[in-house]
């Protein structure tokens, strides 16, 4: 096996092992936010097993289920984490998932929709949540407790989202031209599946040693 192969097999087992420790989790923080979380770990992890095992039972359109459905949840998901709950502004929430969704409009008039991914969508995506995280790296560096940012729930997410969404955003910015340099492609395809499993390691870290409450909107 080769180690792209065995990275591709160890990433739905690590997601795996994080939607556990989530259900796990999921009871102590029931009362917080931070269960939706827990939920968010879970439904992405099923998805990934109905992304990769329905095929074999089942026709369905994957670049589709992906780029309508799984993708926009994650991006609107970790906007309301941050908008929502981080910074307690939910009406900026509001705003960049509206800003976020008009992206689909262009893809649908103007770009082929059989796409693997949508580059226009993704990249916008990612880059609000690239201002989300660089917002809330500004607070936990101005922030008086700094001194215990391994406590820091949001400290492990975001470091997590930064290696992965934010990492990897050249390379599905320019999927299709990098795709066509095979040793490039090869290089960043691995790096997204190592950050990818570092984001997930980082997330059940967040959940395991983090006890960081949210605030309210």
């Amino acid at each position: 096996m080769t180690i792209p192969q065995l990275l591709y097999e160890s990433i739905l087992w690590v997601e795996g092992a994080t939607a556990l420790i989530a259900l796990l989790c999921y009871h102590r923080e029931k009362q917080q936010y931070w269960k939706y979380f827990c939920l968010y770990l879970i439904i992405i992890f099923l998805c990934e097993v109905f992304g990769k095992y329905s095929p074999r039972f089942i026709e369905y359109d994957s670049p589709k289920f992906y780029n309508y459905f799984v993708i926009p949840l994650e991006f609107i998901f970790f906007y309301w984490l941050y908008a929502a709950k981080a910074f307690g502004r939910p009406r900026l929430f509001y705003i960049v998932t509206f800003i976020y969704l008009l992206s689909f409009i262009p893809n649908e008039i103007f770009l082929d929709t059989n796409k693997e991914i949508f580059s226009i969508n993704y990249t916008l995506g990612c880059l609000i949540l690239m201002i989300l995280v660089i917002m809330e790296y500004y607070n936990q560096v101005n922030s008086s407790e700094i001194v215990n940012f391994s406590k820091n729930r949001m400290f492990y997410i975001n470091l997590g989202v930064t290696l992965f969404y934010i990492g990897t955003l050249p390379f599905w910015t320019f999927f299709a031209q990098i795709k066509q340099y095979k040793e490039i492609w090869n290089i960043y395809y691995s790096y997204f599946q190592i950050s990818l499993i570092i984001m997930y390691i980082l997330f059940s870290i967040s959940l395991i040693k983090g006890k960081q409450e949210l605030k309210s909107p």
